[in-house]
């Protein structure tokens, strides 16, 4: 089985109210992410796909390097002539001053959404995401 690897960034304000940001396609959320190139690790990967997919800048964003979200799950690929993959999802937590105004080249729309958990958005990947930032945030208090 063909495995592959993507990263990203969740993105969270440092204001109060928090507000974290998620991609949206026309029926689901996603968030900032992609696949690794070669040479690449996987937090230059990620910060390489949030500028691609959101135009938020390296300067802009505070990686938080005790947190990492990490997934495997079995998607079938089209560019694979829609066989399943091994793909393993790798999310670092970005912590960026305000929510920003986003240009999305790969996307139908974002929003911002006010933090208040527990969150019940999306089952696969995005709550359990969720569930994981929530509980690496109440270890920091």
């Amino acid at each position: 089985m063909k495995k592959v690897k993507s990263c990203g960034v969740f993105c969270l304000t440092t204001t109060e109210p928090k507000f974290f940001l998620l991609m949206k396609h026309p029926h689901r959320y996603d968030l900032p992410k992609g696949h690794i190139e070669p040479g690449e690790t996987e937090l230059e990967c990620a910060l390489r796909e949030l500028f691609e997919e959101t135009t938020i800048k390296r300067e802009q964003v505070c990686i938080d390097n005790n947190f990492r979200f990490e997934s495997v799950y079995y998607p079938r690929y089209k560019r694979f002539g829609n066989k399943k993959v091994e793909k393993t999802l790798i999310i670092f937590l970005g912590r960026v001053e305000k929510t920003l105004k986003i240009i999305s080249s790969e996307h139908y729309s974002y929003e911002w959404i006010e933090w208040n958990p527990p969150h019940n958005l999306q089952n696969q990947i995005i709550d359990s995401l969720l569930l994981s930032v929530e509980q690496f945030l109440k270890t920091e208090i």
